[in-house]
């Protein structure tokens, strides 16, 4: 089994045939694909080059991953800000009624990490790869949701979240080290949803790779390097030709969390 639609912010290959290449990118740019999300990838663009700038003052490097800052500290808060809404995007755009241990929906408000963990099921989250162009030693490639493979929390977000309710007991919590695996986070889950498509104005989608001293495969704002997943089955697998679908009315599928729960 594949299937002959696109889910809601959910990026995954097609299936080779009859106009796959073109089918394999165009549905992303469809205004019914996902709600506003030029917010999304805006802001990850406003959080890099902040990144970037750190970088000024923080060689990005192994030997400085315990390095902590009040700057360091508030670029993990909004880059986990950001994973969240995402996160919060993905499941409020397809369906996903949670319940209290009294049977009782619980608003999205109250969503936690715990819920959004049900997106590695549909996007492959643990299998992406991230690679710093300007790296020193060995942590240039980074995969933020690895630890899910084993059901372990992710280190990264358990540092935002210790050093947002008690900064004073866990500031070093906030480190380099962890501000990058969160960047990097962030980086994966737009391109889960976005592959490489920014939406900025003027833009073309699916723009043309040149050689590059780095090798290419830039993602969203063309910095990081995305390595996406190679572990699709072929039932996981997208099944369409978009140029046919693109006149269709009903042209999206939504992913059922509920049965996935």
């Amino acid at each position: 089994m594949s299937f002959d639609k696109p889910f809601h912010r959910n990026y995954r290959p097609v299936k080779a045939g009859p106009n796959s290449g073109y089918s394999s990118w165009a549905y992303i740019v469809d205004r019914s694909y996902s709600e506003n999300p030029e917010y999304y990838t805006r802001a990850f663009s406003i959080i890099q080059e902040d990144v970037i700038k750190l970088f000024e003052y923080v060689e990005p490097s192994d030997i400085n991953n315990a390095t902590y800052s009040f700057r360091i500290h508030e670029l993990l808060i909004r880059i986990c800000i950001e994973v969240e809404a995402n996160f919060k995007a993905i499941l409020r755009e397809n369906i996903f009624d949670p319940k209290d241990k009294f049977g009782k929906l619980r608003s999205e408000k109250n969503w936690k990490i715990d819920d959004f963990k049900i997106v590695n099921k549909t996007h492959h989250l643990d299998d992406y790869g991230i690679e710093l162009p300007f790296w020193k030693g060995q942590l240039n490639i980074r995969k933020p949701f690895e630890a899910w493979k084993n059901n372990l929390p992710l280190s990264w977000y358990q540092a935002y979240n210790q050093s947002k309710h008690d900064r004073v007991h866990s500031f070093d919590k906030a480190n380099f080290g962890n501000l990058i695996d969160a960047y990097s986070g962030l980086c994966v889950i737009l391109s889960s949803q976005f592959r490489t498509e920014d939406f900025m104005p003027g833009g073309q989608s699916l723009g043309v790779n040149t050689d590059s001293y780095f090798g290419g495969g830039f993602g969203i704002g063309n910095y990081l390097i995305v390595d996406f997943p190679d572990d699709w089955k072929d039932e996981e697998l997208y099944n369409f030709d978009w140029s046919k679908l693109k006149t269709e009315t009903e042209r999206f599928a939504k992913i059922d969390y509920n049965n996935l729960i």
